[in-house]
């Protein structure tokens, strides 16, 4: 979900789909899609919007195995199905010529794996085929420039002695025709005399027209040179600069495979305010930049900031068959799912313009949308059931937050974003106990290295054996079996050691495996901390932690400061502690520093202790062994922890995410206890009540 609770009131008045060309920086946003009484949503796939969303891409390919098109005004051009493929027209870098696709595509090859990625077209006259790598784009000529030479360093053997060179948008046009095959006669005479030049698809026309464009210039003195060259060399021609024209570069790319020769139409979209809408077919459009997912609806492809943006245009309701399907599990109680339901559609619809070309992203900046490759029949029969209706409070719709799993209990706004209460308050959530059902139990041990660890259940077995302090022994079932840092699997983090049968290590606890409800992160060491706190405090960070603390808790429990060393670390929001301290999944947590612990005496003075090589293993009594490198400090409940050399600090926390509103896993759970979707919303949304629009 997204950083930040809006309350902006937008217009929801309904407007029809009249037009796929719109105003660069305008939204329009379509309620309903030509034909039907769909109300639509716009959901940005890639875009450049500053540091409100970033996420670009180079190339955009789209595939379709069903009949689409481009429409462009009130003309549509048919697309051969397979894969189409898009960018801006910018600075680039040519980086070789040649009638050889292997070359080409050696050299492709190599770039492909730095930043200057390759762009690789085929252009055939006369009989004749050549192959020409780009690379790019770059936002001004001097970072293509520079560029140049990096290229030169890659692709030395596959230059041959040619030098690459920097191309721009300045261009020529030869004239308007009336098909693609009579602008494709002309480019074939400029491309015999030796000239760079493309078939286009006129963009700023009521009719569909084509034109040629000349050269790829960089500058109006070298276009100008350009026109005297062409002119004195091309019988019967006469040319004029191409201006603020938008169009369609036609071109065919072969860039796909670097092993076997493949073609595909390329289009680069050129011009101030260019912008098409591909039109898909009931199979869907396969985006490859993203995942090689399919998505239903209609994709609008401009230029924004220099960047290409990818907005897919799309009926709300099936919008939500994805979300709804990437958000929760189809496998939930139906009345979950309808929960999950109400909950999107309200937070979409409450977001008006906030992404300018879009009213949302497709990432959890929004809501998580993946096209329909999260689509589920039963995911699409609740989206169904509760078509239109949203949650509203005082007239308006409510941006329904939510998160994956409030840990027993929602947060309260001033825990989060310093917001009022309201809709969002501290409630209940006992529900969140459902994310850790059927999970296995991880032993917590401690080695006599002085180290301690988690082992799962399946690879260890008690002894009959106890320490002095009344702690039972184990030893593992299976040889090299992993002692982990946490209580879960992490493929990408080293176990902190290996141990065999018959080694004895000591059961300090046991708990559940790290999840949604309960789980624990760690252990970081102070720089690791120091480095993570870095632009994420309102104050600098210090240099090095010895102690770190919850100082300041909200209603529910979660953190609201956090000391190091006696020095509150401040942040402009008390989530923002969930990135600050690590990537923690919540702000409802409890710190141990695993080399230290406070003694609280009988005068109610706290002492600080820190573990020393050798240490004793303490009892409840006070009584002990020596045998042990690390101290084991017991509650009187019972419960046991290490304490280590060396000060780092493990997190043990409960929930995932913000917490404010809906609990994902809250509601999974309730439903299991017979409530109906209603009744769970009304307990997460607070004075709100379910409208259907």
């Amino acid at each position: 979900m997204g950083k930040t609770i809006r309350t902006k009131k937008w217009s929801r008045r309904l407007k029809v789909l009249a037009a796929t060309l719109l105003t660069v920086g305008s939204l329009q946003v379509p309620a309903f899609a030509a034909g039907d009484n769909a109300q639509l949503i716009r959901v940005a796939m890639f875009a450049n919007l500053g540091s409100t969303y970033k996420s670009t891409t180079p190339l955009i390919t789209l595939e379709s195995t069903g009949s689409w098109s481009i429409q462009t005004g009130d003309t549509n051009v048919t697309l051969p199905s397979g894969l189409t493929r898009f960018s801006a027209d910018g600075f680039r870098v040519k980086v070789l010529e040649t009638a050889d696709f292997k070359t080409a595509a050696a050299a492709a090859n190599l770039l492909q794996a730095t930043a200057d990625k390759p762009l690789m077209y085929a252009v055939t006259y006369n009989g004749k085929t050549l192959y020409q790598l780009y690379t790019g784009n770059y936002g001004t000529a001097a970072l293509a420039g520079q560029a140049i030479a990096r290229v030169q360093k890659t692709a030395t053997v596959q230059l041959a002695g040619q030098k690459p060179v920097i191309t721009g948008s300045e261009r020529l046009s030869s004239g308007m025709y009336n098909s693609l095959q009579e602008a494709e006669a002309a480019q074939s005479t400029l491309l015999a005399g030796g000239f760079t030049a493309y078939p286009v698809l006129q963009l700023d026309g009521s009719n569909q027209t084509y034109s040629v464009w000349v050269g790829e210039a960089t500058s109006a003195a070298e276009l100008s040179t350009l026109k005297q060259r062409v002119e004195a060399s091309v019988a019967g021609i006469s040319l004029s600069p191409v201006g603020n024209s938008s169009g369609l570069i036609i071109r065919q790319d072969v860039g796909m495979s670097m092993e076997a020769l493949k073609t595909a139409p390329h289009y680069t979209i050129a011009g101030n305010n260019s912008k098409v809408m591909i039109q898909g077919s009931g199979n869907g459009i396969k985006v490859v930049e993203r995942s090689q997912r399919t998505y239903r609806g209609d994709m609008e492809i401009s230029i924004v900031n220099g960047d290409l943006a990818l907005v897919n245009v799309v009926p709300l309701e099936q919008y939500l068959y994805s979300v709804v399907g990437a958000e929760v599990y189809s496998s939930w109680p139906t009345e979950a799912l309808k929960v999950q339901a109400v909950a999107a559609r309200s937070y979409a619809l409450q977001q008006g313009e906030r992404f300018k070309i879009a009213n949302v992203v497709d990432t959890t900046l929004s809501q998580a949308y993946n096209g329909m490759n999260s689509e589920n029949d039963k995911v699409t029969s609740a989206v169904d059931a509760t078509a239109g209706e949203v949650l509203k409070s005082e007239g308006k719709i409510v941006e329904a937050v939510f998160s994956s799993n409030a840990g027993g209990q929602t947060a309260h706004p001033s825990e989060v974003w310093n917001g009022g209460a309201g809709v969002f308050t501290n409630v209940d959530s006992r529900g969140d106990l459902s994310a850790q059902a059927g999970l296995h139990t991880w032993y917590h041990v401690l080695m006599s290295s002085g180290v301690s660890g988690y082992i799962r259940e399946d690879n260890i077995k008690e002894l009959t054996t106890k320490t002095d302090a009344g702690l039972s022994k184990a030893t593992v079932t299976a040889q090299n079996t992993n002692v982990r840092p946490i209580p879960l699997i992490q493929s990408n983090v080293e176990p902190v050691a290996k141990i065999n049968p018959g080694t004895e290590v000591v059961v300090l606890a046991k708990v559940a495996q790290s999840n949604d409800y309960a789980w624990v992160r760690g252990p970081f060491t102070s720089a690791q901390l120091v480095k993570t706190l870095q632009g994420k405090t309102t104050v600098a960070a210090p240099s090095s932690i010895s102690t770190l603390e919850v100082t300041k808790r909200g209603p529910s429990g979660r953190a609201l400061e956090v000391t190091a060393n006696g020095q509150p670390l401040t942040v402009k929001y008390a989530d923002t502690y969930r990135s600050a301290l690590g990537g923690l999944p919540s702000t409802l947590f409890d710190i141990a520093g695993t080399g230290s612990y406070t003694v609280l005496g009988a005068d109610g003075q706290k002492v600080s202790k820190t573990g020393s090589q050798g240490a004793t293993v303490l009892s409840a009594s006070g009584t002990g062994t020596s045998s042990s490198n690390a101290l084991v400090v017991m509650s009187a409940d019972g419960q046991a922890r290490a304490v280590t050399q060396g000060q780092t600090f493990m997190f043990i926390g409960q929930g995932n995410g913000h917490g404010l509103g809906l609990s994902q896993w809250g509601a999974k759970g309730m439903a299991d206890e017979g409530y109906d979707y209603q009744t769970i919303l009304k307990h997460y949304y607070q004075n709100a009540t379910i409208v259907k629009e």
